[in-house]
């Protein structure tokens, strides 16, 4: 029994007396979400291995995060030197799998561009709730923060880098006055705080995430010569030393799928398969309303073909209502050494459809390393019988590869090149700059033609005498113009701005959705 469909299905184990019903995940259910939950050292990694390759070979692409680095074996044919190997052929003679060796198509990312090809974006396209997020922002600071996406949105002022941003707010902060008529009150201090947090972010990477070229999402879409999907593997070792940075990163990248993708209804295998390891990043500390959102796209988010598996280490983790939706189930054994434990233990047993064979709470406690109780779905969607199963052995490589390794499958995975380099473009920062110097040039010219304008005065007042080449003649009194500041010519230029949004704007403004990341169609 290969890694291919068995019914339509990705055998995950099973078999042999103790472990009596093969189990498999049909893959016209693989949109309906999934749960991977254990202690540490109790095997996820292997079973997020193994239905990465079972989802590979069924022609479905796969994004996962490398947290240890032990991910990016599945770029190389397991082997028969491997120290487990001798324990893998009993384990595949056990559940009745024909255990053969091979590698699978895979693309290596990096925010940081070290082991892998550089993963960006724009700060318009990550949008406010998300950047907000990022930043852990105050009501207050990301009120502030969406009237900087709203004025460049309706401006055409792109937001691409950091720099950006920084621009902009300053721009903001200068004007005010005159924001603050139309969308209320904008505090210096409330910039200072926001431009604060920008250089943290900055110190942790937001560089490296912010700006072009952008990734485009279907370059992480593609299919393998032979039809299997693409395996996306995104190194995390130093990105999970900003744990928020790394959740909003991916929760990103998970908005970008649903606003990007189009509806695509009840597929007989998912578009586009994602799984969001250390999960409990996501939930820690998160307002309620981001919350919700999440619960939103991870409900509507199915229709457009795409699974998303939360792995954790405790499903107590996941919020009620996402766990809710999360129908194909591998859970690995929980200790339970303290009351909240016990508690925690009992909650994730009652989530299973209970088996009559044994009991689910004891069989979360005794399953051993590569063992779970598991749940997939069945016919019309009703969650399967608990089973203890043995998770199948995989058949790439357990464990990290080389750097030559790691930059041989760059080489050959035909995207080298297209990233590496990055562009900066006129943006927001050049445009605002611009804008400043040639207010700065007209009120350096009208306070350089009040001086003139001054000593002619003084020198017509004092009496003397001018010939007919004078520009004030010889009776007429020298003109005095007003100054006017770079503020007043800001001032100008916003006020007859906002007069055309107010006929205009609804027809520009850009659309974001639910997670406040710009809208795409293709």
């Amino acid at each position: 029994m290969p890694t291919e469909l068995t019914e339509n299905g990705l055998f995950a184990g099973g078999g042999g007396e103790a472990y009596a019903v093969p189990q498999e995940l049909l893959l016209k259910y693989g949109n309906r979400h999934g749960l991977i939950a254990g202690a540490t050292g109790t095997g996820k990694t292997v079973t997020l291995q193994i239905l990465a390759e079972g989802f590979s070979a069924a022609g479905v692409p796969v994004f996962m995060a490398d947290v240890k680095g032990d991910l990016a074996g599945l770029a190389r044919a397991g082997s028969e030197s491997n120290k487990l190997h001798e324990a893998f052929l009993k384990r595949a003679a056990t559940i009745g799998f024909e255990l053969s060796y091979r590698a699978f198509p895979t693309v290596f990312w990096d925010i940081f561009g070290e082991q892998g090809h550089p993963v960006r974006t724009t700060i318009s396209e990550m949008g406010p709730l998300l950047l907000a997020r990022l930043m852990d922002l105050s009501d207050a600071q990301e009120g502030v923060l969406n009237i900087a996406f709203r004025i460049a949105d309706e401006e055409g002022l792109a937001l691409l880098d950091l720099k950006d941003l920084q621009a902009m707010l300053v721009w903001i902060g200068q004007n005010a006055a005159e924001i603050g008529l139309r969308y209320g009150n904008v505090a210096p201090a409330t910039i200072g705080a926001i431009q604060r947090q920008l250089l943290v972010l900055e110190n942790q990477g937001g560089l490296k995430l912010f700006g072009e070229p952008a990734l485009d999402l279907f370059d992480m879409m593609r299919l393998a010569p032979d039809g299997r999907g693409q395996i996306n593997i995104l190194a995390a070792d130093k990105l999970m030393g900003s744990p928020r940075l790394y959740a909003t990163f991916l929760l990103w990248l998970l908005s970008e799928l649903f606003e990007t993708l189009p509806e695509v209804g009840d597929p007989d295998r998912p578009r586009f398969v994602f799984f969001f390891d250390e999960a409990h990043l996501l939930f820690d500390d998160a307002p309620k309303a981001l919350v919700d959102k999440v619960e939103q796209v991870a409900r509507l988010i199915r229709s457009k073909g795409v699974g998303v598996y939360f792995v954790t280490q405790n499903p107590a983790d996941i919020p009620d209502d996402v766990l809710g939706q999360l129908g194909n189930r591998v859970q690995h054994a929980l200790r339970a050494f303290t009351a909240k434990d016990q508690q925690d233990l009992r909650r994730a047993a009652e989530n299973y459809r209970p088996n009559p064979r044994f009991d689910t709470e004891t069989a979360i406690k005794e399953v051993g390393t590569g063992e779970a109780v598991t749940s997939f779905l069945e016919a019309k969607g009703a969650p399967g019988m608990v089973e203890r199963t043995l998770i199948r052995p995989p058949e790439s490589r357990l464990g990290v590869i080389s750097p030559e390794e790691r930059a041989q499958t760059m080489a050959e995975g035909g995207l080298s090149g297209k990233y590496e380099r990055e562009i900066d473009r006129e943006s927001a920062f050049e445009l605002l700059k611009a804008r400043a110097d040639a207010a700065a040039k007209e009120a350096a010219e009208a306070e350089e033609k009040a001086a003139r304008e001054k000593e002619a005065e003084r020198e017509y007042k004092q009496g003397r005498r001018y010939d007919d080449a004078s520009p004030w003649g010889r009776t007429e009194k020298p003109r005095r113009t007003t100054s006017s500041s770079r503020s007043d010519s800001i001032a100008a230029t916003f006020g007859k701005s906002l007069a055309r949004q107010v006929g205009s704007s609804a027809g520009r403004a850009l659309i974001r959705g639910v997670l406040g990341s710009l809208f795409k169609s293709r």
